[in-house]
Protein backbone atom coordinates (compact mmCIF):
# COMPACT_ATOMS: atom_id res chain seq x y z
CA UNK A 1 0.00 0.00 0.00
CA UNK A 2 3.04 2.30 -0.30
CA UNK A 3 4.21 4.03 -3.43
CA UNK A 4 7.91 3.64 -4.00
CA UNK A 5 9.97 5.88 -6.29
CA UNK A 6 13.58 7.17 -6.53
CA UNK A 7 13.67 10.16 -4.18
CA UNK A 8 17.43 10.66 -4.73
CA UNK A 9 16.92 11.06 -8.47
CA UNK A 10 14.18 13.67 -7.79
CA UNK A 11 16.51 15.55 -5.39
CA UNK A 12 19.23 15.57 -8.05
CA UNK A 13 16.76 16.83 -10.66
CA UNK A 14 15.65 19.67 -8.39
CA UNK A 15 19.29 20.61 -7.65
CA UNK A 16 20.01 20.73 -11.37
CA UNK A 17 17.11 23.17 -11.79
CA UNK A 18 18.41 25.64 -9.22
CA UNK A 19 17.21 24.36 -5.84
CA UNK A 20 19.61 23.79 -2.95
CA UNK A 21 20.09 20.31 -1.49
CA UNK A 22 18.15 21.18 1.63
CA UNK A 23 15.25 22.71 -0.37
CA UNK A 24 15.15 19.68 -2.66
CA UNK A 25 15.04 17.22 0.27
CA UNK A 26 12.23 19.22 1.96
CA UNK A 27 10.21 19.27 -1.27
CA UNK A 28 10.71 15.52 -1.82
CA UNK A 29 9.76 14.65 1.78
CA UNK A 30 6.64 16.83 1.50
CA UNK A 31 5.72 15.06 -1.74
CA UNK A 32 6.22 11.64 -0.11
CA UNK A 33 4.00 12.61 2.82
CA UNK A 34 1.28 14.00 0.51
CA UNK A 35 1.33 10.90 -1.66
CA UNK A 36 1.21 8.55 1.34
CA UNK A 37 -1.70 10.51 2.82
CA UNK A 38 -3.56 10.37 -0.52
CA UNK A 39 -2.92 6.64 -0.83
CA UNK A 40 -4.20 6.06 2.71
CA UNK A 41 -7.38 7.95 1.87
CA UNK A 42 -7.82 5.99 -1.38
CA UNK A 43 -7.23 2.67 0.37
CA UNK A 44 -9.74 3.56 3.07
CA UNK A 45 -12.45 3.76 0.38
CA UNK A 46 -11.32 0.53 -1.28
CA UNK A 47 -12.29 -2.98 -0.19
CA UNK A 48 -10.21 -6.09 -0.06
CA UNK A 49 -10.87 -9.14 -2.20
CA UNK A 50 -12.23 -10.99 0.84
CA UNK A 51 -14.62 -8.14 1.62
CA UNK A 52 -15.67 -8.07 -2.01
CA UNK A 53 -16.37 -11.81 -1.96
CA UNK A 54 -18.44 -11.44 1.25
CA UNK A 55 -20.42 -8.54 -0.28
CA UNK A 56 -20.97 -10.54 -3.48
CA UNK A 57 -22.22 -13.53 -1.45
CA UNK A 58 -24.61 -11.25 0.46
CA UNK A 59 -25.93 -9.74 -2.78
CA UNK A 60 -26.36 -13.20 -4.31
CA UNK A 61 -28.25 -14.41 -1.24
CA UNK A 62 -30.52 -11.31 -1.47
CA UNK A 63 -31.08 -12.02 -5.17
CA UNK A 64 -31.94 -15.64 -4.35
CA UNK A 65 -34.45 -14.46 -1.73
CA UNK A 66 -35.96 -12.02 -4.22
CA UNK A 67 -36.21 -14.81 -6.83
CA UNK A 68 -38.04 -17.01 -4.33
CA UNK A 69 -40.37 -14.12 -3.47
CA UNK A 70 -40.94 -13.47 -7.18
CA UNK A 71 -41.80 -17.12 -7.78
CA UNK A 72 -44.24 -17.07 -4.87
CA UNK A 73 -45.73 -13.80 -6.10
CA UNK A 74 -45.94 -15.15 -9.63
CA UNK A 75 -47.84 -18.15 -8.42
CA UNK A 76 -50.24 -16.21 -6.22
CA UNK A 77 -50.39 -12.52 -7.13
CA UNK A 78 -49.57 -12.81 -10.82
CA UNK A 79 -52.24 -15.45 -11.33
CA UNK A 80 -54.73 -13.16 -9.59
CA UNK A 81 -53.55 -10.28 -11.76
CA UNK A 82 -53.87 -12.42 -14.88
CA UNK A 83 -57.41 -13.39 -13.99
CA UNK A 84 -58.22 -9.72 -13.28
CA UNK A 85 -56.69 -8.78 -16.62
CA UNK A 86 -58.81 -11.38 -18.37
CA UNK A 87 -61.94 -10.05 -16.66
CA UNK A 88 -61.00 -6.50 -17.63
CA UNK A 89 -60.37 -7.62 -21.23
CA UNK A 90 -63.80 -9.26 -21.38
CA UNK A 91 -65.45 -6.15 -19.89
CA UNK A 92 -63.58 -3.94 -22.35
CA UNK A 93 -64.72 -6.10 -25.25
CA UNK A 94 -68.32 -5.90 -24.03
CA UNK A 95 -68.04 -2.13 -23.60
CA UNK A 96 -66.47 -1.86 -27.05
CA UNK A 97 -69.32 -3.86 -28.54
CA UNK A 98 -71.89 -1.68 -26.74
CA UNK A 99 -70.14 1.48 -27.93
CA UNK A 100 -70.05 0.17 -31.51
CA UNK A 101 -73.78 -0.67 -31.28
CA UNK A 102 -74.52 2.80 -29.96
CA UNK A 103 -72.40 4.35 -32.71
CA UNK A 104 -74.26 2.39 -35.39
CA UNK A 105 -77.60 3.41 -33.82
CA UNK A 106 -76.55 7.07 -33.73
CA UNK A 107 -75.33 6.87 -37.32
CA UNK A 108 -78.59 5.27 -38.43
CA UNK A 109 -80.61 7.91 -36.54
CA UNK A 110 -78.49 10.67 -38.04
CA UNK A 111 -78.92 9.23 -41.55
CA UNK A 112 -82.67 8.96 -41.01
CA UNK A 113 -82.84 12.52 -39.68
CA UNK A 114 -80.75 13.77 -42.57
CA UNK A 115 -82.95 11.98 -45.08
CA UNK A 116 -86.07 13.36 -43.42
CA UNK A 117 -84.60 16.85 -43.45
CA UNK A 118 -83.59 16.45 -47.09
CA UNK A 119 -87.09 15.33 -48.05
CA UNK A 120 -88.63 18.16 -46.00
CA UNK A 121 -86.32 20.70 -47.65
CA UNK A 122 -87.16 19.26 -51.08
CA UNK A 123 -90.86 19.56 -50.28
CA UNK A 124 -90.34 23.12 -49.10
CA UNK A 125 -88.39 23.94 -52.23
CA UNK A 126 -91.04 22.39 -54.48
CA UNK A 127 -93.79 24.17 -52.53
CA UNK A 128 -91.87 27.44 -52.75
CA UNK A 129 -91.33 26.95 -56.49
CA UNK A 130 -95.08 26.24 -56.92
CA UNK A 131 -95.86 29.33 -54.87
CA UNK A 132 -93.42 31.37 -56.95
CA UNK A 133 -94.93 30.07 -60.18
CA UNK A 134 -98.47 30.75 -58.96
CA UNK A 135 -97.42 34.20 -57.77
CA UNK A 136 -95.81 34.83 -61.14
CA UNK A 137 -99.00 33.67 -62.88
CA UNK A 138 -101.02 35.92 -60.57
CA UNK A 139 -98.75 38.85 -61.37
CA UNK A 140 -99.03 38.12 -65.10
CA UNK A 141 -102.84 37.82 -64.83
CA UNK A 142 -102.95 40.99 -62.78
CA UNK A 143 -100.85 42.76 -65.40
CA UNK A 144 -103.12 41.42 -68.16
CA UNK A 145 -106.19 42.52 -66.20
CA UNK A 146 -104.61 45.94 -65.68
CA UNK A 147 -103.97 46.17 -69.43
CA UNK A 148 -107.52 45.02 -70.18
CA UNK A 149 -108.90 47.52 -67.65
CA UNK A 150 -106.77 50.26 -69.16
CA UNK A 151 -107.98 49.38 -72.66
CA UNK A 152 -111.57 49.23 -71.39
CA UNK A 153 -111.13 52.62 -69.70
CA UNK A 154 -109.76 54.04 -72.93
CA UNK A 155 -112.66 52.56 -74.92
CA UNK A 156 -115.14 53.94 -72.38
CA UNK A 157 -113.43 57.34 -72.48
CA UNK A 158 -113.52 57.22 -76.28
CA UNK A 159 -117.20 56.20 -76.32
CA UNK A 160 -118.05 58.91 -73.76
CA UNK A 161 -116.21 61.47 -75.84
CA UNK A 162 -118.02 60.26 -78.97
CA UNK A 163 -121.36 60.42 -77.11
CA UNK A 164 -120.55 63.92 -75.87
CA UNK A 165 -119.69 64.94 -79.39
CA UNK A 166 -122.88 63.35 -80.67
CA UNK A 167 -124.91 65.03 -77.93
CA UNK A 168 -123.35 68.36 -78.75
CA UNK A 169 -124.14 67.85 -82.43
CA UNK A 170 -127.75 66.79 -81.59
CA UNK A 171 -128.05 69.79 -79.32
CA UNK A 172 -127.03 72.04 -82.16
CA UNK A 173 -129.39 70.23 -84.50
CA UNK A 174 -132.22 70.52 -81.96
CA UNK A 175 -131.44 74.17 -81.43
CA UNK A 176 -131.48 74.66 -85.22
CA UNK A 177 -134.77 72.77 -85.53
CA UNK A 178 -136.21 74.62 -82.57
CA UNK A 179 -135.06 77.94 -83.92
CA UNK A 180 -136.41 76.97 -87.36
CA UNK A 181 -139.69 75.84 -85.80
CA UNK A 182 -139.98 79.04 -83.76
CA UNK A 183 -139.22 81.15 -86.82
CA UNK A 184 -141.69 79.10 -88.85
CA UNK A 185 -144.35 79.49 -86.16
CA UNK A 186 -143.62 83.20 -85.93
CA UNK A 187 -143.79 83.48 -89.68
CA UNK A 188 -147.09 81.60 -89.76
CA UNK A 189 -148.37 83.67 -86.84
CA UNK A 190 -147.31 86.88 -88.55
CA UNK A 191 -148.94 85.66 -91.77
CA UNK A 192 -152.20 84.97 -89.88
CA UNK A 193 -151.82 88.23 -88.11
CA UNK A 194 -151.55 90.05 -91.37
CA UNK A 195 -154.41 88.13 -92.79
CA UNK A 196 -156.55 89.04 -89.87
CA UNK A 197 -155.64 92.52 -89.86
Amino acid sequence: KKLFFDTHALVCLLEENGFTTQQSEVIVSALVKIMNTNLDMIYKDMVTKVQQEIALQQVMSHIGGVKKDMIILEKSEFSALRSENEKIKLELQQIKKQVMDEITKVRADNKLNLNLEKSRVKELVSFASVQIVSFYCFVVQHAQQDRALTQTDRKIDTEVADLKTMLESHKLDNIKYLAGSIFTCLTVALGFYRLWI
